[in-house]
């Protein structure tokens, strides 16, 4: 492939698949700062039931990701995208306006659902215009919208908080996603022949590359049966513990640094930033060593290894030490997100392009579900023990079994591989 290519679609594709995951994940991330400002308290919303707030986000996630992930693969990843930004733009906004804890339950739970679509829709979106060789950069720089995200969010809502409080800012943040609706139609193709921006030659050089690759993957007939295989089930039980951690993280990062003495909300803001620089670091080497070597596995279990030994150590030095506690959530926060990239290059290398969207909207559903009980066991056990030794110890144990759960699945894959010698299984 010519560099001009290469370097047209990274340049012009990348920027917006950025910026569309960063506004969605603005709008489900704020929940935690709101709660931490004030939101529980105004709407009298106990610690148990903002719990649930927090983490039904991830239960209306969980039910729609392969409906997405089917109409992205054979009808539009352009259209589907398309108005989940403008209602998840409407619905975060809302958020500012309820004065009702019912009324604040249907806007988390449809939140989730109108999400539910991006993730697997951009992953096939992405695959339709980059190879293999470039595919866990690709989806890495997809998935910094979510540590970046955050990175920024930390820090403008806590002054948005401070300034005109939690209503505003749920509005203030809720906005910029209807308007890029607009702009995503206008820019987006959903397959390179449909490029304005790409010569006849271009398109039709990356379509042949693209193909080749899909002559090495054994056929598989449907959703059904890509379900039903070892290493799908396997990655999704895996994806579900780690997003255990990394969403109690998420979801509770804010309040267990605003419980430290002398913090108030501009303070937890700053620090509660930290973790995401590091992560936004350790995913862009990750994704370019695990291309370089093509070697997934090898850049995703020890990451997570690392973060569950540092959520432990977290837990075991206590908050008496609160920055030497503090530094090794930082470490956690990094490492968990590290993964990302080489974990979702992995199925569009062992199953054909006609389910592997599905594929990966079910390991992306399971990982919602592990998001919903790990936002929410994380709420409940700071609530019930009235400290976070009990929550460090939830998310350091998923992210250790996660770990193991990798090497198994990949081994599992390699075995498919052996068996099927058309099969290309990712090492």
């Amino acid at each position: 492939m010519n560099q001009t290519l290469a370097k047209k679609r990274w340049l012009y594709l990348i920027p917006i698949a950025f910026i569309t995951y960063s506004l969605a994940y603005l709008d489900r991330a704020n929940y935690g700062f709101g709660a931490a400002a004030g939101l529980a308290e105004d709407l009298n919303i106990t610690a148990g039931t903002s719990s649930l707030l927090g983490s039904l986000f991830f239960l209306g996630y969980f039910f729609f990701q392969v409906p997405g992930a089917a109409f992205a693969e054979k009808k539009s990843a352009k259209l589907l995208i398309f108005w989940s930004l403008i209602l998840w733009g409407l619905l975060a906004t809302a958020t500012g306006m309820v004065t009702d804890i019912k009324a604040l339950f249907v806007i988390r739970f449809t939140l989730g659902v109108v999400e539910s679509a991006v993730m697997p829709s951009m992953l096939v979106l992405l695959s339709n215009w980059f190879t293999k060789a470039e595919r866990s950069r690709a989806n890495t720089f997809l998935i910094l919208g979510n540590p970046a995200t955050v990175l920024w969010m930390s820090i403008v809502s806590g002054y948005l908080v401070e300034s005109v409080g939690w209503r505003w800012m749920f509005i203030i943040e809720g906005l910029p996603a209807v308007i890029w609706a607009f702009i995503w139609w206008k820019i987006v193709n959903d397959k390179p022949r449909e490029a304005k921006w790409l010569t006849d030659q271009e398109k039709n050089d990356l379509e042949k590359q693209l193909a080749k690759e899909q002559e090495g993957i054994k056929p598989v007939k449907n959703y059904g049966e890509a379900f039903r295989s070892k290493p799908v089930i396997l990655l999704s039980a895996q994806y579900f513990l780690w997003s255990i951690g990394v969403y109690g993280f998420v979801m509770w990062l804010p309040s267990i640094i605003q419980a430290a003495p002398n913090m108030n909300i501009v303070k937890t803001g700053w620090l509660s930033s930290v973790p995401y620089i590091l992560a936004v670091v350790l995913m862009l080497v990750a994704s370019y060593f695990s291309d370089k070597t093509m070697n997934r596995k090898a850049f995703v279990w020890p990451f997570l290894l690392v973060g569950a030994v540092a959520f432990y150590a977290s837990y075991a030095i206590g908050t008496e030490h609160f920055w030497i506690s503090f530094i090794l959530l930082v470490i956690a926060g990094g490492a968990m997100y590290a993964p990302y990239g080489p974990f979702f290059a992995i199925i569009p290398e062992i199953l054909p392009r006609n389910v592997a969207g599905g594929a990966m909207a079910l390991i992306n559903s399971m990982g919602a579900l592990g998001s919903f009980l790990g936002a929410y066991v994380v709420g409940y056990l700071n609530g019930a023990t009235g400290g976070f030794g009990a929550s460090y110890i939830f998310m350091a144990g998923s992210l250790f079994i996660s770990a193991i759960l990798t090497i198994w699945a990949v081994k599992a894959g390699k075995k498919e591989s052996r068996q099927s010698p058309k099969v290309v299984a990712s090492a």
